[in-house]
């Protein structure tokens, strides 16, 4: 029920302002189309220990409205599969194990991007972006004389701040390519757990397809 209530206010959210923009602009030229992609992801900062990324995908919702002839608002609403792993590390670290980890963490993510096309076709974007966390799970895989963690005390924050940056190329028809990298700037973790004195934040690469109606 939590997860279906965040994907609405942030569906909520985006269509509001969306209906905002479209009122503002000829509506005729307003495009909504579908995207997905891959996304490898994993999470930067101090005490965190090798951490290798992990692979899932990206896909949902996007609406380009234009501002001018050459700069659009571009607000997407997007189901994210991010996380880290941890293999088999030798050293010291957050969770003191030596165990592979994949920490998986699922986020509805709402992009709100400036986008400039330098040429017909290719842009590059950038803006803010605001993640709902609707999954979060610790996939532990023991070692041989491996210690041991306690999953109930992970904790991950419900919401997420970053910064996306990218570009895409859009063709005649409507298909378009794109890449981005979401630079997180908030720290995931809550206070008061084992990740209390750890400053972490989401590292994503997105890659993906789509198509404008």
């Amino acid at each position: 029920m939590n997860t279906m209530r965040k994907l609405i206010l942030s569906t909520v959210v985006v269509l509001s302002g969306l209906t905002f923009m479209s009122a503002q602009s000829d509506s005729k030229m307003v495009q909504l189309g579908i995207k997905g992609g891959i996304n490898s992801s994993t999470i930067s900062g101090d005490n965190i220990g090798d951490a290798d990324s992990r692979t899932s995908f990206n896909a949902g919702l996007v609406a380009e409205i234009p501002l001018s002839e050459r700069i659009s608002f571009q607000p997407e609403v997007l189901y994210s599969g991010q996380g880290f792993d941890i293999q088999e590390i030798d050293q010291d670290n957050v969770f003191d194990t030596d165990d592979n980890i994949e920490y998986q963490l699922d986020y509805i993510q709402v992009p709100l991007l400036l986008k400039v096309y330098l040429v017909k076709g290719l842009s590059v974007e950038a803006g803010p972006q605001f993640g709902f966390k609707i999954n979060e799970e610790v996939d532990y895989q023991p070692t041989n004389n491996a210690g041991d963690i306690n999953i109930d005390d992970s904790s991950v924050k419900n919401m997420d701040t970053s910064v996306a940056l990218g570009a895409a190329y859009k063709f005649d028809g409507g298909f378009f390519v794109s890449g981005r990298y979401n630079l997180g700037v908030t720290n995931i973790f809550e206070d008061g757990t084992i990740f209390e004195n750890v400053d972490a934040k989401n590292d994503v690469w997105q890659f993906g397809i789509g198509f404008m109606f």
